[in-house]
């Protein structure tokens, strides 16, 4: 969403990106938030905002630390999502149906499926507005749900390649591999450092790196190394360029933005065959796949690149070109394309 306001503000759009400091109650009650929704930020995006109207008692967000926000984006901080705070705008990125039309034509960007409660997201889906979809996958399990193909538009999410590229050739590559920790079961964790740990047991002379927003787990063995946080030019050069393999061991993803950044900067990915990875991760032609919540297969599609480098270079630079039609100038055309044809028509 901050790259989609950078990009629209960029091409002369007047957008404003909103912050709730905390959920309507329903929203609330059907993801199971509990008493801090503070920990759940929700971001809503308006553009082209009528008249310069600002909502009552907002607070300016000076800036967002782990992004770069483009100074020309208003970025507001209000108390809840309700028609009292949010500003007036042509077009809304968000739903509710108790806004009035005055919020802006109200629009869906679907980017996962699997995450939040099933009947929650079997309800945003079905929501009768238009929906954006950030993978081929995510327009099926529309399909699927019964939401008509006319209501759906595929739109990818892009990727900065100035920023994630490669900067240690490919072929030169040491034996690292590395893969992105997160505590939440869908990320599949436990099942990718068990493949590490079954890995190890067959070979040795390789590292393994691990990187995540929360702190080392425990129990992680001390052989695994561990970044904490890192900032975005450490992942890119030290880990990612570090590393000649890339570990995905999810149980879903809408998109899978580790994959196409580790991608872009010249790593082998190995992963499991989910969702909208799909759009770009094609069994040994751009990736090795394997079912998920098996660690072993993971296991064994990662020894095959360790024991057969010219199969890794292949995949890593057939991944490496397949990302690189992934860009947000091509996203953010696809986007103004369907909010002109589709939304604006029907103002």
């Amino acid at each position: 969403m901050y790259e989609y306001a950078n990009q629209l503000v960029s091409r002369g759009h007047d957008v404003t990106v909103v912050h709730p400091c905390k959920w309507n109650k329903s929203m609330s009650r059907a993801l199971k938030l509990g008493p801090n929704p503070l920990r759940h930020p929700y971001l809503w995006l308006t553009t082209k905002t009528r008249r310069g109207d600002r909502p009552h008692n907002t607070v300016s967000v000076a800036e967002v630390s782990w992004y770069a926000v483009d100074k020309r984006v208003k970025m507001l901080s209000i108390p809840e999502p309700t028609a009292s705070y949010l500003p007036d705008a042509d077009i809304l990125f968000g739903y509710d149906k108790e806004l009035p039309p005055a919020k802006g034509k109200q629009i869906i960007l679907l980017q996962g499926y699997g995450v939040f409660p099933r009947a929650f997201e079997n309800s945003v889906f079905r929501a009768p507005v238009p929906k954006i979809v950030v993978s081929r996958w995510l327009f099926e399990q529309g399909v699927r749900l019964g939401v008509p193909a006319h209501e759906m538009f595929y739109i990818p999410n892009g990727i900065d390649h100035a920023t994630y590229r490669v900067v240690t050739s490919v072929e030169k590559r040491s034996r690292r591999l590395a893969m992105m920790y997160a505590p939440g079961p869908i990320k599949g964790a436990k099942d990718g450092i068990q493949a590490l740990d079954l890995v190890r047991a067959r070979l040795s002379d390789f590292q393994a790196v691990l990187f995540g927003a929360y702190l080392r787990p425990k129990g992680l063995q001390g052989w695994i190394e561990y970044r904490y946080d890192p900032p975005q030019e450490e992942l890119v050069s030290s880990i990612y360029n570090g590393s000649s393999i890339f570990i995905c061991p999810s149980l879903t993803e809408g998109f899978g933005f580790p994959n196409v950044e580790a991608m872009a900067c010249g790593c082998a990915v190995v992963s499991t065959d989910i969702g909208g990875i799909r759009d770009y991760a094609e069994h040994e032609v751009t990736a090795l796949l394997s079912p998920p919540k098996n660690p072993e297969a993971l296991a064994k599609n990662i020894i095959r690149l360790l024991e057969n480098d010219d199969l890794r270079i292949r995949i890593a630079n057939a991944g490496h070109e397949r990302i690189k039609q992934f860009t947000w100038e091509r996203s953010t055309d696809l986007l103004e394309q369907f909010l002109s044809e589709k939304i604006i028509k029907l103002m």
